[in-house]
């Protein structure tokens, strides 16, 4: 599924392309194997290229972007992670045909874990508090806005609308409740910090249960880190989310905001990946039906 477009303005891409593409930039790769990977991911394509490189390429304009912000942060965030995070390697320029900036990295061993099949969620839920409170430790002198890092009644009007598209396919009487009760919570007075934004089942990776790395860091920004709270539904089981929350330190207000995020971003990614990005779909039914769950059970 990672070669299907998920949008009207995606570009064609395959291994011919960054083969052409390295020979002409980076002739001493030129020999290497180039294969796709396959990936849930909306923005960017990888390509694995040999046996320690990924080549990923922006997959529409708005994922263009991204490219020089993720190299340019992670050279400043990334040493400083308690996991490994992407090695920029080079940026490569557009040619062959291919209109924009694109880049490659070192490869990261490890796999994308899967909700409702974690191994060690006490472990998991400790290694990603740990991850995110470094991140938040991290000095903010000249970062840049993380557009997730917002309030979320930024968010109301396009999760209204997912919530319209989704009539008949979910409880939406109960789902829009759980939106309006998030709206009510108070925002973040302390001053902003750093937030991956992204932090998703896909852009984690996990050896023997435990996080060895994450990827995708072309949301990074400072802001209300609340965000990166998502996790706790989009990937931890009810069982670890506590451990999540308490090595977080995050009050009442902090966590309703962040489930707020979880429930915001799964109800608009659910009708626009439904039948296009099937893995992100069944992950955004899973977090509805989890924070659902969970408002039962108060």
């Amino acid at each position: 599924m990672s070669a299907a477009k998920m949008r009207p303005d995606e570009v064609d891409l395959d291994a011919p392309l960054v083969s052409r593409l390295l020979a002409a930039q980076f002739p001493h790769w030129a020999g290497l194997p180039v294969r796709r990977l396959a990936s849930s991911g909306t923005e960017n394509a990888m390509f694995r290229l040999g046996a320690d490189k990924v080549v990923r390429l922006p997959r529409h304009p708005g994922a263009v972007e991204s490219v020089a912000h993720e190299q340019h942060w992670l050279a400043r965030l990334g040493p400083m992670l308690p996991v490994a995070a992407p090695v920029p390697l080079e940026r490569g320029a557009p040619g062959e045909g291919f209109a924009w900036p694109w880049s490659v990295y070192r490869w990261l061993d490890g796999r994308n874990p899967v909700a409702g099949a974690v191994e060690q969620p006490q472990a998991l839920a400790a290694d990603l508090a740990a991850f995110v409170t470094a991140l938040r430790g991290i000095e903010t002198q000249g970062g840049p806005p993380n557009h997730r890092g917002v309030p979320l009644a930024e968010r109301d009007t396009p999760t209204r609308d997912a919530l319209a598209r989704l009539d008949g396919r979910i409880d939406t009487d109960a789902v829009t409740a759980l939106w309006e009760e998030a709206l009510r919570t108070s925002g973040r007075a302390e001053p902003p910090v750093w937030a991956h934004g992204d932090l998703s089942p896909g852009n984690v990776l996990v050896e023997g249960g435990r996080l060895t790395a994450v990827i995708d860091f072309g949301s990074v920004g400072v802001g209300d880190p609340a965000v990166d709270l998502i996790v706790a539904w989009n990937l931890l089981p009810a069982s670890a989310r506590g451990t999540f929350r308490e090595a977080i330190g995050a009050d009442d207000d902090e966590w309703a905001r962040g489930r707020g995020w979880a429930l915001s971003i799964s109800l608009i990614q659910l009708p626009y990946y439904w039948e296009t990005n099937p893995p992100l779909a069944e992950n955004s039914r899973h977090v509805i039906k989890e924070i659902v769950a969970e408002a039962q059970s108060r």
